[in-house]
């Protein structure tokens, strides 16, 4: 069975939850489960990240400031794959782009147009 799991900016706030999130994924797979990990950035991350923008630009362009939030995601799905592995699960992280979700481009508003998700197949294989 596929479980996806989801976690929040609290829950990967600083690296020991990140690790304690790599062992409750851990025991889902372990379980006998194929584990999708769906998490958030770090907490307090989206908010600095948005305040920088601001005081470089006092209207940041939303393209650019789409760019900049998700690195606050990309952040945190590197440490948490590099958690499992320590810990001998096997993981890779990818970010919604390259597992096949693809939005329409209404930056910082977007809606799912279309999921794919052939590559989040192959890597579970």
């Amino acid at each position: 069975m596929l479980i996806v799991q989801k976690f929040g900016g609290t829950s990967v706030g600083n690296s020991d939850r990140i690790k304690n999130v790599a062992k409750r994924v851990a025991q889902t797979r372990a379980e006998g489960h194929d584990v999708v990990v769906v998490v958030s950035a770090m907490s307090g991350e989206t908010d600095r990240l948005i305040g920088l923008a601001h005081q470089i630009s006092s209207l940041p362009d939303q393209r650019e400031l789409d760019m900049l939030i998700s690195t606050g995601e990309r952040v945190t799905i590197a440490l948490l794959a590099m958690a499992l592995q320590e810990i001998g699960v096997p993981a890779r992280s990818f970010t919604g782009r390259q597992v096949g979700i693809l939005t329409d481009a209404a930056h910082t508003n977007a809606r799912i147009e279309q999921i794919t998700a052939e590559r989040l197949k192959e890597a579970l294989a």
